[in-house]
């Protein structure tokens, strides 16, 4: 089929002339509207990106269903050692954070069986958690699902990027956020109540909070197990997240392979037969030819570059390569900088883990604080999503980037000001409590909508295909370690008081995101994958451009600079 697109491009050339064919060609930039609106042009695309977010929601749901579960009394009498040790508690935590991502398989089995082999590793540690007897039951499913959410933040952000067209890209990456969100807020509070909300009903508390209050006890006020609360009220949650993970595995049996990894691996008949089903449109639209086209050029080029770099490398010391490639090549190691700047600021700015520790300094009982943390808190982060996916296609990654950076900057500037004047004495100063509490809302709307969804976006989109995998899972590993260490600091600083001071970090990190945005992300709007090399001044010498042009040229596409001079 290839060579078919080739000599039809050639036959067409000599018949009507080059000017034709650069015309014709020109004209074949991305179609349709842009972001939000072109989401629905193409139903079939949106409909698999959608289902791909899946797992995202395993993500968001695994994040998020530990909190809820660690409360429950039921669950202390099973594990009083986790149940009564907050430290303990905070490793357990973490165990879900430390996953990697595995870029080399991924560039093996593909983006679709990388997402399955995802989901079927999920399944695994969940059914180890709903089914734990012991404490190292709990951690070897927390660390299991750990290793699969590792793979899945890493391939599906890609996935989503492959199989996207250029106008639309950034507002399918951010349904990844969205169904993170979303995950994190089907927390099933519900299942709490199975049995009574008291281990044993008749049996007074006999623990007490570093504030005075009574607070269950498992090793005193269960003497004859729990009479009331049953272990369903945790084993469910845990269970349920096998559900989404056994649709994500079977329903991506269905979906198609990214064309760009199908021409990667020299599989271009079945690339562009996937690549006309993906645009709905068939295989001689001009537009699906010429951005096959665009496609084969760019894997081409690449494993030509490595080839004549390595030229006797076996499997093995190809995929050592990549890496050394993606460190040691200027251009590429940039890509990988941008990349640790973006994922590293996401995580840094991420107040949503502060946020019981605000509410804990001002005052406010810990059943308020756990509902306002975990419950409003998630939701407004989930609607301010949205308007990520409206926006980032129609005015560009860097706006949002920057006017988000900004808006954290100046609310958290505010708030931390607040705490630092009025923060030791809070019962006489209750309006300025409460200015805390929106400006940390407002914080967590403006991060919501900027750089939670974009870190995704852009760090997908910014490596060439033969690094993209590698690069990704470079960048997602940072992004699960900055996870990790903000964890380990939330416990540090649990229960602790910290003054306003001590959040003039995170403005200080806020400030750093800022000058971040203005000075080292590139602008990705509009561009297809294999053009955003310019951006990087990537293969920027002479006899790189000279030798992707021919590659170009060969394939049947025209020459660079007369569709320039044509579209000027």
């Amino acid at each position: 089929m290839p060579q078919l697109l080739r000599s039809n491009l050639t036959e067409s050339k000599e018949e009507v002339g080059n000017s034709s064919i650069v015309s014709d060609l020109a004209l074949v930039g991305p179609e349709g509207r842009v972001g939000f609106r072109g989401l629905f042009e193409n139903k079939f695309l949106l409909g698999i990106s959608l289902f791909s977010t899946l797992g995202g929601f395993l993500c968001g749901y695994g994040l998020g269903v530990l909190s809820n579960v660690l409360t429950i009394e039921s669950f202390g009498a099973t594990f009083p050692e986790i149940y009564m040790n907050p430290k303990l508690q905070g490793w357990l935590v973490s165990t879900f954070v430390l996953g990697k991502s595995t870029g080399p398989v991924c560039d093996k089995v593909g983006r679709k069986i990388g997402i399955i082999c995802g989901a079927v590793i999920f399944l695994i540690g969940s059914s180890l958690q709903a089914g734990a007897t012991s404490p190292a039951y709990l951690f070897a499913g927390r660390t299991v699902a750990g290793l699969a959410i590792g793979s899945l933040t890493h391939v599906v952000p890609m996935y989503l990027a492959e199989i996207s067209s250029a106008k639309i890209r950034g507002s399918l990456i951010s349904l990844q956020q969205l169904a993170i969100t979303f995950g994190v807020n089907w927390i099933a509070y519900g299942t709490s109540r199975i049995g009574g909300t008291r281990c044993a009903p008749g049996i007074p508390y006999t623990g007490v909070l570093p504030n005075g209050m009574l607070a269950f006890n498992p090793y005193t006020d269960a003497p004859g197990g729990c009479t009331g609360q049953t272990q369903a009220s945790w084993r469910v949650p845990f269970a349920f997240q096998i559900l989404p993970a056994l649709c994500l595995a079977i329903g991506m049996l269905f979906m198609p392979y990214s064309p760009r990894w199908l021409v990667e691996q020299g599989r271009e008949e079945e690339a562009l037969e996937t690549l006309s089903r993906l645009r709905r449109k068939p295989t001689e639209n001009c537009s699906v030819r010429t951005e096959f086209l665009e496609i084969m050029t760019e894997a081409r080029f690449g494993r030509e570059v490595m080839k004549a770099a390595y030229p006797n490398a076996g499997p093995a010391r190809r995929t050592i390569n990549k890496y050394l490639v993606l460190m040691s090549s200027r251009p590429k190691s940039k890509r990988i900088f941008v990349g640790f700047l973006i994922m590293s600021s996401q995580q840094n700015m991420a107040l949503i883990a502060l946020l019981p520790m605000i509410f804990h300094q001002l005052g406010l009982d810990p059943n308020t604080t756990s509902v306002i943390a975990t419950g409003v808190s998630g939701i407004v982060n989930m609607l301010a999503t949205l308007p990520a996916i409206a926006l980032v296609d129609s005015v560009g990654r860097r706006p949002v980037f920057i006017s988000g950076a900004a808006g954290c900057l100046i609310c958290l500037t505010i708030a931390s000001t607040i705490i630092t004047v009025y923060g030791k004495d809070w019962p006489a100063h209750v309006v300025a409590a409460r200015i805390v509490i929106v400006f940390a809302f407002l914080y967590d709307v403006i991060y919501s909508y900027s750089w939670a969804p974009m870190g995704w976006v852009v760090t997908s989109e910014i490596f060439p295909l033969h690094l993209r995998s590698i690069g990704m899972s470079i960048i997602t590993s940072t992004m699960w370690s900055m996870i990790f260490m903000a964890g380990i600091f939330s416990l540090m600083t649990m229960g602790s008081s910290v003054s306003g001071i001590a959040y003039y970090v995170f403005v200080a990190l806020s400030l750093g995101a800022l000058l971040s945005a203005i000075f080292f992300i590139p602008e990705t709007k509009g561009l297809t994958l294999e053009e955003t090399d310019p951006v990087f001044r990537d293969n920027a010498t002479d006899s790189q451009r000279e030798h992707k042009e021919g590659i170009r040229q060969e394939l049947g596409l025209p020459n660079r600079a007369l569709l320039n001079e044509n579209s000027g």
